[in-house]
């Protein structure tokens, strides 16, 4: 499989790039705070040693083309408003697995739906990954509603678990083909 890496794109309102040091302030915001950490499923980075640990790591995995983890940049106020990346990546079967987050005071504004409508569109136009995945804890409303909107059909199980030998259990699985994209966007063009 030909990896591209984090290659920026853009949406109506967004910005999706890779993470900079001047990042900081704002990963902080949104990686520190329990109510958002808590429903993505990652540790809180309660202090600002935590968050420049975790932007450096972000920064320094850039130099793998098989990685592949923006920063959301919103246009209007230029703050990186969160990330979207793919969290798991399966060459042998080009398949990769979405994971995405808001910071709290920019939900409800649609930008995490079209953030991943962006990401599915540039990664099936510009790398040859067939098939993308993503899930969440059917508690996890706000992330279910942002799949339901999504160009993505929910599925019995994702790779992450087919491959842990396990079922989807507590968990709404969703993914979307190479073909689904491109049958839609004909169907759009006609």
């Amino acid at each position: 499989m030909k990896h591209t890496g984090t290659v920026t794109f853009e949406t109506e309102r967004l910005i999706c790039r890779r993470f900079l040091p001047g990042d900081l302030a704002d990963v902080h915001s949104w990686a520190g705070d329990p109510q958002i950490q808590t429903e993505y499923g990652e540790p809180v980075y309660s202090s600002i040693e935590e968050a420049r640990n975790l932007l450096e790591k972000y920064i320094n995995s850039y130099s793998n083309h098989a990685v592949y983890r923006w920063a959301i940049i919103e246009k209007q106020s230029r703050r990186n408003i969160g990330q979207i990346a793919l969290c798991k990546v399966y060459p042998d079967c080009a398949t990769g697995e979405i994971e995405y987050c808001i910071s709290r005071q920019f939900w409800g504004k649609g930008y995490a739906g079209e953030s991943l409508a962006g990401l599915i569109a540039h990664l099936f136009s510009n790398s040859d990954f067939e098939k993308l995945e993503a899930f969440h804890r059917a508690e996890n409303h706000k992330s279910g509603r942002v799949l339901q909107k999504s160009p993505m059909h929910i599925t019995e199980n994702v790779e992450r678990f087919k491959r842990l030998g396990k079922t989807a259990a507590g968990e709404v699985c969703y993914c979307i083909t190479a073909e689904d994209f491109k049958r839609a966007n004909i169907c759009k063009k006609n």
